[in-house]
């Protein structure tokens, strides 16, 4: 994996990286029979960047008229670099790193004749002079797209379920360099952290699964005017399909925008770890939440959609708040 990490960032640290280069890297992966990459280019008020997705079709997946469920592999981030203004890849971009990296396991491997049960979808996008904005305790990156733009070409809805991985570096909160989890967001509830995800990632790691906490405000969308731990569990407001968040940490704050502070090893455990989801998802063997618990919670306390919705302010006519989907 850590070759494919390698591979994977010697693209995105390019002041040309753009989504045809990524592509031409999982097209490669592929092979000639293998299915091809989607690029997208989106303009908005502070630039463009390249949205990529790629699906790897499984043996028993939705696309080839089986019944095994999809996994959605999110690789969120505001920017993979910060030009003109920051030179090199920033700290930001390992969350896109790991995902395409991931992808080029994948597409690899069912290649050679190691296909998965079920479909994988994975969608990252690729800008290399997004800007920056102010954040305490450090900044945090910016987009050309706001997050909504970023949902819409990100999360699609043959996920079943989705792992979004993001650099979470850019807080007091986590203290642990590596990777850590979030507990499973469904539809405006938090539940608990997958068991099964907690012990997968002590496999991956060779270490105690690291879990890290989450608030109501973070899940819910960008732009309603409250903090956010960052990006990594937007997803949520656009799916209702569980979602889980994959941290790469570290133990001190960094902000976003740093270069220097990517560590390719924890972004090819991240990569690894999303691989095994993969396996054991499509296959039916690993659940991202009990489905029994979220019915009983529905059934006793209502919907709580809402929460992914920018909600409504009394006696305002808008919120007037940014939606800035960056940060770390």
């Amino acid at each position: 994996m850590l070759k494919h990490v390698l591979d994977v960032i010697d693209r995105l640290d390019d002041p040309n990286a753009d989504g045809k280069a990524l592509a031409a890297l999982l097209d490669e992966a592929a092979g000639p029979e293998g299915a091809r990459a989607e690029v997208t280019r989106v303009a908005g008020d502070k630039g463009h960047t390249d949205f990529v997705i790629v699906r790897v079709p499984g043996t028993r997946g939705k696309s080839a008229g089986g019944d095994a469920p999809t996994l959605g592999v999110v690789g969120r981030l505001g920017g993979v670099g910060a030009r003109p203004g920051i030179t090199g890849f920033v700290s930001d971009g390992d969350g896109a790193a790991a995902a395409l990296a991931a992808a080029v396991k994948l597409l690899t491997m069912r290649a050679r004749g190691d296909a998965l049960p079920g479909d994988v979808v994975i969608a990252t996008h690729v800008c290399p002079d997004a800007p920056t904005q102010p954040h305490d305790p450090v900044p945090f990156m910016d987009s050309p797209v706001d997050i909504a733009t970023m949902n819409d070409h990100e999360v699609t809805a043959e996920m079943d379920a989705v792992l979004s991985i993001d650099t979470t570096k850019g807080n007091t909160v986590i203290n642990h360099r590596g990777l850590a989890l979030s507990p499973t967001v469904r539809s405006g509830y938090i539940l608990r952290v997958g068991p099964a995800l907690a012990d997968l990632l002590a496999i991956v790691t060779g270490e105690p699964a690291v879990t890290f906490p989450i608030t109501t405000q973070d899940i819910t969308p960008y732009g309603n005017g409250v903090h956010h731990l960052n990006s990594i569990l937007q997803p949520a407001t656009a799916t209702d399909a569980p979602v889980v968040g994959l941290a790469i940490t570290s133990a001190a704050a960094v902000p976003g925008c740093a270069t220097g502070a990517s560590h390719e090893t924890d972004i090819a455990a991240a990569a690894r770890f999303a691989v095994e989801v993969a396996k054991g998802f499509g296959a039916g063997a690993l659940a991202f939440h009990d489905p029994a618990d979220y019915a009983e919670l529905v059934a006793r306390y209502g919907s709580m959609s809402h929460l992914q919705t920018l909600g409504v302010r009394p006696h305002a006519g808008t919120d007037g708040a940014p939606t800035s989907p960056g940060g770390q």
